[in-house]
């Protein structure tokens, strides 16, 4: 046995408690042992759906919240793992893909092999930063390190995305960044836990620098200076309800006006060190930010750059190096931004890592292992009937006049629906992956994937690409592809269930289809057309309702307490819960629709209605520490999971009719609000 495989073998044997899965477990759709019958359904309808799977699921130590969602992902992990650990073994039997995912997934594991460089592959690139002296210089080093950072926001991101004006054109995207806390708002609130928060990363700033060889006196003055850089920066950037609205984001200017917006930042030198094209276009999302940040560049002693960028450097390598780097970030980004008391452990750490890097390869796999044509088949079927409900809903809204109503079915018919995997899968054959050199591996998977992006620009647009790996346990709109996307890792057990009846799938995936199908015509979707343009299609009375509806979810939402006194931002929340909610309504009515002239019975002492809403609820189960709370508060536009439930639920008077709820009970809301 070689020195390599042992070392990988001796890790495998350390990964603590948990194994890999040869399949997948089954849970229903409808787990009644999740339920609570004893609470009142019509008082707390989450708890009667989802107390019992809170009870028996506590959050696990290496994770920051537990629900069904994420015990999924977890095992669908544990699956791949098994798969990892076989092919990552010398074998001429493997397969190219089998070999590509197995080497990389070996190098990550070989923790005594990552132990012995330390912080030695930062070394050329620290050496690079010291010898900047210019802003030239700079735009230099950033136009490389750009390319093979796994953090792409430093100091601002550059990449591709479709023109807001013309959605069959890939043009060049200019992004604010540049952040090492995770929004702008943790460095301008003044609240006494943003100041502990701002100093403990300060700390924590000046203790990575120290890694690098700063003497501490020196370290922490860095760390002072670094706040204050990235506190402009922020200053200057859009608030995540700001980005929100996709005007907000659309400035198209040539590259000439960029360079005359940003003086101090030559794009020449920039483009050239990427080996990019000078482009005819570019979008800057934030204009004042970068107006920001050329005027730190002309102001900011320039030392304060080079600790800038080594601290940034260390902080997107810190995750592939030894552990005197994973410690520490660990302790900061997770244990006290999100309360975690341990991290994850590495074989989980590094599937995650091929899934992103390699994710395509990752994914044929995967799916030959658990998506069966009959799953795929299925859930195409259910999303049609869902389309079908909302076809319907269109065509008989009262407050839409016929102007709108067109455009609205236009948008509808040209939706394009993604099931399960892509039609056509990557190639990552022209990377060079070495088994014993992991961040090497992450730099040149990292210039794979961003080369890929960037080589969009000016070329015709791939309607079949995704943005989520086969095994994720999620699913997305796109407003400007104008499509749905279910992978395969959310279309199994329990939330998609072909051994139970309907209703549980319909209320749990057909209310996920529901939700990414209303995102189309939420307050953010609504505002592209059918071909995916920034364009207002709307008359101005139907957007006047529409905005009216819309801000019923709004207060409605922003009443509810996250912890403490924090409250939602309803404005953040806005889109997820009016798709949660439009969602719910969609999937219901395509249930009715799909099971007409049926009779359904009573199963388990619930009604076809109530497991349909139970079956809704149950995808939702989970729990969340305060901490994690707290921070999504500020930065996910998604309310906590209990009022994602009982926030829709207390809208719709099929529930109330479902469970017999009564006038004034906390789940019947008068009146509800309703949007689609």
């Amino acid at each position: 046995m070689s020195l390599a495989v042992a070392a990988f073998a001796v890790a495998l044997a350390a990964a603590g408690a948990e194994k890999p899965l040869s399949v997948l477990p089954y849970t229903p759709a409808l787990d009644l042992a999740a339920m609570d019958r004893t609470a009142d359904p019509c008082v707390d309808f989450y708890a009667y759906s989802c107390a019992g799977w809170q009870k028996a699921n506590p959050i696990p130590a290496d994770q920051a919240s537990w629900d069904v969602y994420g015990k999924m992902a977890v095992d669908n992990l544990r699956l791949l793992w098994g798969i990892l650990d076989t092919v990552a073994k010398p074998d001429d039997k493997r397969t190219a893909v089998q070999r590509q995912v197995g080497d990389y997934f070996a190098a990550c594991m070989d923790e005594a092999a990552v132990e012995k460089r330390g912080a030695a592959p930062l070394a050329e690139t620290l050496a690079a930063i010291d010898a900047l002296k210019t802003p030239a210089a700079l735009a230099r080093f950033l136009g490389r390190q750009h390319l093979a950072s796994p953090d792409a926001g430093l100091s601002f991101g550059f990449g591709s995305s479709q023109d807001y004006d013309d959605a069959t054109r890939t043009i060049a995207f200019a992004s604010a960044g540049g952040l090492g806390l995770p929004d702008r708002d943790y460095y301008v609130n003044d609240d006494g836990k943003s100041k502990e928060t701002r100093a403990k990363y300060e700390a924590h700033v000046a203790g990575t620098l120290a890694l690098l060889g700063d003497e501490p006196k020196k370290a922490a003055a860095e760390a002072k200076a670094i706040l204050a850089l990235e506190t402009a920066l922020a200053k200057a950037s859009l608030t995540r309800v700001e980005k929100r609205d996709p005007y907000h984001l659309k400035h198209r200017l040539s590259l000439a006006e960029l360079q005359k917006l940003t003086p101090a930042f030559p794009w020449a030198d920039y483009l050239a060190a990427g080996e990019l094209p000078r482009y005819d276009l570019v979008n800057v999302t934030e204009p004042k930010f970068f107006e920001a940040l050329a005027k730190e560049l002309s102001t900011r002693d320039f030392a304060d750059w080079r600790a800038y960028l080594r601290w940034h450097v260390a902080r997107a390598a810190a995750p592939y190096l030894s552990k005197a780097f994973v410690e520490p970030a660990f302790v900061f980004y997770r244990k006290y931004l999100r309360g975690v008391t341990e991290e994850e452990p590495r074989w989980k750490r590094c599937v995650q890592y091929v899934d992103r890097d390699l994710g395509e390869a990752l994914g044929q796999v995967f799916v030959e292992r658990v998506f069966s044509a009959d799953t795929k088949a299925v859930a195409l079927k259910m999303t049609l009937a869902v389309e079908g409900a909302m076809e319907d809903d269109l065509k008989s809204l009262p407050w839409m006049s016929e102007k709108t109503r067109e455009q609205a079915l236009r948008k509808l018919h040209q939706m394009r629906n993604k099931i399960g995997y892509p039609d056509h899968w990557r190639d990552y054959s022209s990377i060079a992956l070495s088994r014993g050199d992991f961040y090497g591996d992450v730099s040149r998977a990292t210039i794979f994937e961003n080369r890929r992006e960037l080589a969009k620009i000016g070329k015709p647009l791939d309607r079949g690409e995704w943005q989520m790996t086969p095994p994720t346990v999620n699913a997305y709109y796109d407003s400007q592809m104008n499509d749905m996307n279910f992978p395969a890792g959310v279309l199994l057990p329990p939330l998609f269930d072909l051994k139970i009846d309907l209703a549980p799938s319909y209320g749990n995936t057909g209310a996920t289809i529901g939700h990414e199908l209303t995102h189309g015509f939420d307050d953010e979707g609504r505002q592209f057309d059918a071909d995916g343009n920034l364009r207002d299609w709307w008359t101005k009375d139907d957007a006047a309702e529409f905005a009216r509806r819309a801000s019923c979810v709004s207060d409605q939402y922003s009443s509810y307490v996250v912890v403490d006194d924090l409250h939602i931002n309803g404005k953040l929340t806005l889109g997820e819960d009016v798709a949660d909610l439009g969602g719910t309504a969609l999937a219901y009515r395509a249930w009715k629709k799909a099971m007409a002239g049926q009779k359904l019975e009573p199963r388990d002492s619930l009604s076809p209605e109530q497991r349909f809403f139970v079956g809704m609820a149950q995808w939702a189960c989970g729990s969340t520490r305060p901490e994690e709370e707290r921070l999504r508060a500020v930065t996910n536009p998604h309310s906590p999971l209990r009022y994602r439930i009982n926030g829709v639920v207390a809208n719709l008077p099929e529930f109330k009719s479902a469970f017999s709820c009564k006038a004034g009970q906390p789940m019947v809301r008068e009146p509800p609000c309703r949007v689609w």
